[in-house]
């Protein structure tokens, strides 16, 4: 007898089945539903709205508000009870810190402060860098700017004490609080994109030109990079650590001191790290408003666009960057090894040859560096920019000079594309921003590009935002075809990956100031330079992230294509690159951050647009022109940064996934 399998009745498909799998299909097709709408709205757009530049209807003027709130500010900064016991507290204690800093520094001299650079760096990361650490303090020394870098050290001693601090409260609020986290992130976001620049105006109205402002700035300017770096830590600690820690009856108290902090310690100590760097180059640009020290050496020799004294100035801001850079990035690697025999006793020792080194001065009477140990550089460097510019700035045979250059890219690359930008209607720019944001992220970052985009029309500065726009565009485009070529070169080549980092390493801790007066001095005064400023500042970040990328690539994924015969040139094409996607969408954000920052503080050398407007309003104290222009550099800003940055989606799930 045959037996009869009688198949299961189906269950019939219903609309939560096929959801699944239509929501797979419209990802599939993300990209061309949003060019199809965006066409869409082009051919409503030109119907309904027409073209031309932003409507002065929906602009809002600012002016009066923003003037009646500066000349209140000025007249109440010396009577007003938040001024007088409150700010004045503030900018008090700012004062004597940095001065009680400053005269420590002084007393030791400059043979502890030497001993004491050098003693430290060896303990913490060996005898090499503690040869560097004397070194870098020596050629201070030699240069002529001992006392400006001690001024520079002290103010960065308070500055990224309290950035510390407030970060890593910030952090710490963050790490354990998710509705904090959402709260702090896109301020953290906003304060991220903000150039330089515009953290001086406010902080000088409130404060005055001086010590104060300055640190103030630094301290906003340094303390977002310690509050994310804190947070990422706290609430990537491991989980099975956390729960054994909650089983065994500790407290909330317990399990941060005990459990979540030291997890944590690589984030904390990579956070005073970017800290550090980001303070000391807030220093150099607080100069404008009386930060002193070297900063103010630097700002002088940019007034009388004086290469020699720049570099002078420059080197020791380099050299103390890259100390405090590979000595704090020693300090983490140290981290969970065991400690060395004897170590209290080697810190006492250091302890004890500092104190002896600083007594050895304060007797020989040589607190300070002696005059007759100082090397002058800034003549010959001068003499050499002075032949650069006279053989190399017009009338070079068959290439041209570097003011044709110049000029060629501004009529070839610069007018037509900030022409282009300018030419097109106010809603088609809001429309491609919503976009490419929306093929890029989510809608969340559509709208807020879009939002942030509208706001510079609002605020009346529509034309200066895109002429600004036109040089950020042309600056990321020639950083992103040099940088993404070195970097892959660096990536596959390791001689030349050696040989590019200690040159990415100075051009990377180099004084944006520094930047411009060399571009000056070869290209003239216009946008060219702001652009050729911006890219030379960008270019070394770009590198880094572009090369660390390619080099990550999993070798399985190499040698699968080598086997199946691909040549370098495929596996580069088609292995590496389209593998490395998210470090080169890396690199085209950050270039674009870059790019930003020094093309507003290009508005010194002939930039314009807004940042000009923003240096004009720092050096008049024009809080409606300065204050409106920071404000558009934030939102352009953020619409750039949105637009570069992808956000993961999550992909829809079936049921039984």
């Amino acid at each position: 007898m045959t037996a009869t399998v009688t198949p299961a009745p189906s269950r019939p498909t219903t609309a939560s089945d096929t959801a699944p799998g239509a929501l797979r299909a419209l990802a599939r097709h993300r990209g061309r539903l949003i060019a199809a709408g965006a066409a869409v709205a082009l051919v409503l757009g030109a119907v309904l709205l027409g073209g031309g530049s932003w409507p002065a209807s929906l602009a809002v003027d600012l002016s009066g508000p923003l003037e009646r709130t500066s000349d209140w500010i000025v007249d109440n900064r010396d009577g007003h009870p938040l001024f007088l016991y409150f700010l004045g507290h503030v900018s008090n204690v700012v004062v004597m810190s940095v001065r009680a800093v400053y005269l420590l520094l002084l007393a030791l001299g400059w043979a502890g402060v030497t001993a004491a650079a050098g003693l430290v760096a060896w303990r913490v990361a060996g005898l090499r860098l503690a040869l560097t650490s004397v070194a870098a303090f020596g050629a201070c020394g030699l240069l002529g700017m001992w006392v400006p870098t001690m001024q520079t050290l002290a103010l960065m001693v308070v500055a990224v004490a309290a950035s510390v601090l407030l970060g890593g409260l910030l952090g710490l609020a963050a790490g354990l609080s998710s509705r904090m986290h959402r709260i702090l992130r896109p301020v953290l976001d906003t304060m991220q994109v903000l150039p330089a620049f515009a953290y001086l105006l406010p902080v000088v109205l409130v404060f005055g030109i001086g010590v104060p402002a300055a640190v103030l700035a630094t301290v906003v300017y340094a303390a977002p990079p310690m509050a994310r770096l804190t947070a990422l830590g706290l609430r990537g600690a491991d989980a099975g650590v956390m729960e054994a820690a909650r089983s065994l009856g500790a407290t909330g108290t317990q399990r941060l001191l005990t459990a979540r902090l030291p997890l944590a310690r690589r984030e904390l100590l990579l956070g005073v790290n970017q800290s550090i760097m980001m303070a000391l180059g807030m220093a150099v640009i607080a100069s404008v408003i009386g930060a002193g020290g070297l900063g103010d050496r630097v700002y002088q020799a940019l007034a009388s666009v004086d290469v020699g004294a720049a570099l002078a100035a420059g080197v020791p801001v380099v050299l103390l960057a890259v100390v405090l850079d590979r000595v704090t990035a020693a300090a983490g690697e140290r981290i969970g090894a065991p400690p060395a025999p004897r170590a209290g006793l080697r810190w006492a020792v250091a302890l004890v040859v500092t104190a002896v080194a600083a007594i050895a001065g304060r007797a020989s009477d040589r607190l300070s560096w002696p005059a007759a140990w100082t090397v002058d550089v800034a003549g010959p460097v001068n003499a050499a920019v002075d032949w650069m510019t006279a053989h190399l700035y017009s009338g070079v045979p068959a290439v041209g000079g570097t003011a044709d250059w110049a000029g060629r890219f501004t009529t070839w690359i610069l007018n037509p594309l900030r022409d282009g930008l300018q030419w097109l209607p106010w809603w088609a720019v809001l429309l491609g921003v919503g976009a490419l944001a929306l093929l890029i992220g989510t809608w969340r970052t559509a709208v807020t590009a879009v939002l942030a985009m509208t706001a510079i029309g609002v605020l009346g500065v529509w034309s200066p935002a895109l002429d600004t726009l036109s040089q950020i565009l042309a600056a990321v485009a020639v950083t992103l075809v040099l940088g993404v070529a070195l970097g892959v070169a660096a990536a596959r080549s390791p001689r030349l990956g050696r040989a590019l980092r200690p040159v990415l390493d100075v051009f990377q801790t180099l004084p944006q100031f520094v930047y411009l007066i060399p571009v000056v001095a070869l290209f003239g005064v216009g946008r060219a330079p702001a652009v050729a400023a911006a890219v030379v500042y960008a270019l070394p970040a770009v590198v880094r992230i572009t090369a660390q990328g390619v080099r990550a690539v999993d070798p399985a994924a190499l040698e699968s294509s080598r086997s199946l015969g691909a040549t370098g040139r495929q596996q580069l094409f088609q292995v590496q690159l389209p593998l490395a996607r998210p470090a080169l969408l890396l690199a085209v954000n950050q270039g674009v951050v870059l790019v930003l920052a020094v093309v507003v503080i290009g508005g010194l050398v002939g930039g314009g647009a807004l940042g000009y407007d923003a240096v004009f309003g720092l050096a008049r104290g024009d809080l409606a022109t300065g204050l409106v222009a920071g404000a558009a550099i934030v939102c352009l800003g953020l619409t750039l940064d949105r637009v570069t940055q992808p956000t993961e989606r999550r992909a829809p799930i079936g049921k039984g996934a």
